[in-house]
């Protein structure tokens, strides 16, 4: 693997971001829980006025905990459906992108999809976090269980087969409905948080990931970095990071942290 270091990112390149958009797991999270110096770095962009969203493939059930505990402006949930941040009084807010009425008719094809997997390949499993998922459904391939490659893109063409759009993440193989993804989710996070179009200040923000769920966030912003367990991935990337971190994971996240705001005290 070849890649420019996170050193290599201009000063004055760092420094007028303004703002953070971060993958969770293997990300923010290490072994499934975000370390000290993590939440140190989230703490620390806090407090220098950047705001951070969170966009992972996780269930909504599970970010809950996370949006009212983490210092984080929000947190968009099952690859850009759903939204959840702490209220101004301390409780939890939520929103979704699709109605009510889309959410319920999707929800049986998902889970025929889903069962179609388990009965077809039934080596699979569902995730173990799959009762908080509203919108979405989710393989286990790294997380409590193990699939080979091939399992993994048997998965994939199953969920496609049956009318999802689908994408592998470090743990999960992730199947759903609609056009939505990471990127629609942070454009609709962004605007709805911050009331300005993301597309219009693309160079002031940096994305931060570490697997194929992450290409298309990769590609799209012009200031992107991958934690070095990207490597992982790194050859099943159709879009690769500008730059990728010293560190694993959280040790990772809290190095690009770092490198963003030493270069705005600089400024």
């Amino acid at each position: 693997m070849t890649h420019p270091p996170l050193s290599d990112w201009p000063l004055a390149e760092r420094a007028r971001i303004h703002g953070v958009l971060t993958d969770i797991d293997d990300t923010l999270t290490t072994e499934g829980v975000i370390t000290p110096d993590a939440l140190a770095a989230l703490h620390a962009l806090r407090a220098a006025g950047l705001p951070v969203f969170a966009i992972t493939g996780r269930p909504a059930g599970w970010s809950e905990a996370f949006a009212l505990a983490w210092p984080v402006n929000a947190i968009v949930a099952e690859n850009g459906a759903v939204a959840l941040w702490r209220g101004a009084d301390g409780a939890l807010c939520k929103a979704w992108l699709q109605d009510e009425a889309t959410r319920r008719a999707n929800f049986a094809q998902l889970q025929a999809v889903a069962q179609n997997i388990l009965t077809t390949l039934p080596h699979t499993r569902l995730s173990q976090d799959s009762p908080g998922r509203e919108t979405d459904i989710a393989i286990d391939h790294s997380e409590f269980a193990h699939l080979d490659d091939a399992s993994i893109h048997a998965v994939v063409r199953l969920m496609r087969a049956g009318g999802l759009n689908a994408t592998v993440s470090s743990i999960h193989i992730n199947g759903w409905i609609g056009g939505h993804d990471k990127l629609a989710g942070a454009r609709w996070i962004v605007r709805s948080h911050l009331a300005v179009e993301l597309d219009a200040e693309l160079d002031r923000w940096v994305y931060v990931g570490d697997s194929t769920n992450d290409a298309r966030m990769f590609g799209h912003f012009a200031h992107s970095v991958g934690v070095a367990n990207v490597a992982r991935f790194w050859d099943q990337l159709t879009h690769r990071p500008r730059y990728v971190t010293p560190g694993e994971r959280g040790a990772g996240f809290a190095e690009l942290a770092h490198a963003v705001l030493t270069a705005k005290a600089i400024a």
